[in-house]
């Protein structure tokens, strides 16, 4: 494939550990890329810091103030600055955009999204809840508006290269590994203890702190299972989970003749990234350790337990309800690891407070974003008054 010029980069979530990982990409492959928009939320200093070096004609952040004093502080020769919802979209769909790299986090990402995509703009996916809301919409306004939506996970971003060349109906299973999170080998009953602290020590990643909570809730490996329905197109029962500690072998996928196609890579999301910013072409990462098996020596694959980690019970039980079922648990997941966060209720509370949204909520197909966006404001609302309980209790 003959590349002809840079390719123009918007990136939603820029200040996170995606958006930044993105930009070093930039930074290190200047004649590949060209940054033409940048949206954060309230770390406007490394915005800034970011405009200074990577020269974006629009950027956006959450709140109108904070835009205000922005702007003021370039003037006249600096980017144009918005904020909100609307600014979101704004840099989503920004004049000389190439791909949209996705990088937000939680449903707030779910509208930009689809306005990059309608646009006829490639996204980089790496705002899982976006997939978990609204799946059959993206995939069926990727198709319609021939655009595509490429993963950022690394667990999709390897299933999504076993794929590749070959036809759907060779396709046994998909096998999504997990990390396990920082309780794998500690007693249930101990979970009930567990402080904000020790649940944001991931022993293979460095992530956001939401991600990181949903990585040892397993929540977030039942998002990717969630999401890997509508990646993929697969049924739930097509797409299986195991804990993998040593976090090498990234997922998995299983052929009609026992033939199973593994990918694996050091932990470094610079190289799905990567991939999905260049797609079909791979960046040369030559800076990176290289996998060395033999030094590494024993890899071990478990069982997840979803009686400890019901959380991924929970999603796929959402995906099997479908509807809108899966916006409702992520919402009051959301809410839930917010408030855990803030060290208002315990760390078993939060598949608690998720079980109950769902047990409450009455599935209703959808046909558009603003059902989607009803039933997430519910979740959120009856989620919240549920927490609140629990703060009572505590």
């Amino acid at each position: 494939m003959v590349r002809v010029g840079r390719k123009g980069v918007a990136i939603l979530g820029s200040t996170g550990s995606v958006g930044t990982t993105a930009l070093q990409l930039v930074r290190r492959f200047r004649d590949r890329f060209r940054v033409t928009a940048l949206a954060a939320g309230k770390r406007v200093a490394e915005l800034k810091d970011q405009i200074d070096e990577f020269g974006p004609a629009l950027v956006s952040v959450a709140d109108a103030c904070d835009a205000r004093e922005l702007a003021a502080s370039f003037g006249e020769d600096g980017p144009k600055v918005v904020c909100g919802n609307e600014g979101l979209c704004a840099v989503a769909t920004a004049a000389g955009t190439d791909v949209c790299l996705s990088a937000l986090v939680g449903a707030v990402g779910l509208e930009p999204t689809l306005a990059a995509i309608d646009a006829g703009i490639d996204v980089a996916l790496a705002n899982k809840e976006v997939m978990v809301i609204g799946g059959e919409l993206v995939r069926n306004r990727a198709r319609a508006n021939g655009v595509e939506v490429l993963p950022v996970d690394s667990e999709h971003n390897a299933i999504f290269q076993a794929l590749r060349g070959r036809e759907r109906e060779y396709v046994r299973r998909l096998v999504l590994t997990a990390s396990g999170g920082p309780f794998r080998e500690r007693e249930a009953a101990s979970l009930v203890t567990v402080t904000r602290a020790e649940a944001l020590d991931h022993p293979t990643w460095r992530m956001g702190d939401k991600i990181t909570i949903d990585s040892a809730t397993l929540m977030n490996k039942g998002f990717e299972v969630v999401e890997a329905r509508w990646f993929f197109d697969r049924d739930p029962c097509e797409i299986d989970v195991v804990v993998h500690p040593q976090s090498i072998v990234h997922s998995m996928v299983e052929y009609c003749d026992g033939s199973t196609v593994a990918i694996m890579a050091v932990p470094d999301m610079s190289i799905p990234i990567g991939y999905a910013l260049t797609y079909p072409e791979l960046l040369d990462l030559g800076h990176l350790p290289r996998l060395d098996l033999a030094r590494m020596g024993t890899m071990s694959f478990f069982r997840p337990d979803t009686d400890k980690f019901p959380c991924l019970r929970l999603a796929y039980d959402a995906l099997r309800a479908g509807g809108t079922m899966p916006a409702v648990a992520n919402a009051a997941n959301e809410i839930a690891v917010d408030r855990f966060l803030a060290e208002e209720i315990g760390f078993t509370d939060i598949p608690r407070l998720v079980e109950a949204a769902m047990n409450e909520h009455e599935v209703a197909t959808y046909q558009s974003v603003a059902e989607l966006i009803a039933a997430d404001r519910w979740a959120r609302a009856f989620t919240s008054s549920q927490a609140d309980r629990c703060c009572d209790r505590r």
